[in-house]
């Protein structure tokens, strides 16, 4: 995420207008997981820093896209939990970025309608950041015209284990029956909660994979898969890959063939 004014334009679709794309329904939740920005860089032989920052600004298209064409929910893969292990120098950037962001979009996305949330294990970025994204949450939490989910040293595989640890502490506690634990008693534990599971997840930069990202939400998630790195991302990329969503019958495992 980048510092400089990412919403300054942001013209949103009322949350009334009807949702389609290219003629087809448009997915109620959207997932990306955005990637390219290192190669980005290396390719114009820049700082691995200036990719992020490029990256920053797709992500100021993308929301402005997603809005325009009716998304209720958008989330996006921001910085994963194994991205703790890159170089120090490109971790201090991105959290730099990320409080610099924080510190100066807050006011734009309440006006805007933007409800901001951050998944993750938010208290690695340290006292300074998690009062920073409190803020954030509270200033925004009125906002109803888009909700965008920010993944911030997030990874799935330790988000089912910290629900699962909480539903082994309800139990011993003895104020959960074992028994009676279904799929909603577990999504419940999730850092998801009461959010909707995605209808599309989209990565970039040619790569197919999950990468440890919201790995029980996108069980029944349709996926597109794109060649563009993320900094060169915008609404016609985004507006491709709702097309290919709407053309898709969703079964649910309901029946094959």
């Amino acid at each position: 995420m980048s510092g400089a004014p990412m919403l300054d334009h942001l013209a949103l679709a009322p949350a009334a207008a009807t949702r389609r794309a290219g003629g087809g329904e448009v997915p109620e939740h959207v997932a990306i997981i955005m990637d390219g920005n290192r190669r980005w860089a290396e390719a114009r032989g820049l700082p691995v820093a200036l990719g992020h920052k490029a990256g920053a600004e797709a992500v100021r298209r993308t929301i402005e896209a997603c809005a325009e064409q009716g998304v209720g929910w958008l989330t996006l893969f921001a910085f994963s939990s194994e991205n703790w292990l890159r170089p120090a120098e490109e971790v201090r950037a991105l959290t730099g970025l990320l409080r610099l962001y924080l510190r100066s979009e807050v006011a734009t996305l309440a006006k805007e309608g933007i409800r901001l949330r951050v998944i993750g294990d938010r208290a690695r970025f340290g006292a300074e950041t998690m009062r920073e994204i409190d803020r954030a949450e509270a200033v925004t939490a009125g906002g109803t015209r888009l909700n965008l989910n920010v993944a911030l040293s997030y990874g799935a595989r330790d988000e089912i284990v910290a629900a699962a640890r909480a539903i082994a502490e309800a139990a011993r506690a003895g104020t959960l029956d074992p028994r009676e634990l279904d799929e909603a008693a577990f999504a419940a534990r999730l850092f998801t909660a009461g959010m909707p599971d995605p209808d599309l997840i989209i990565r970039t930069s040619g790569e197919q994979r999950l990468s440890n990202f919201l790995l029980w939400q996108a069980a029944y998630a349709e996926f597109v898969f794109q060649e563009v790195l993320w900094p060169d991302y915008g609404a016609e990329h985004l507006a491709r890959a709702l097309r290919d969503y709407a053309r898709r019958e969703r079964r649910y495992g309901a029946r094959t063939g």
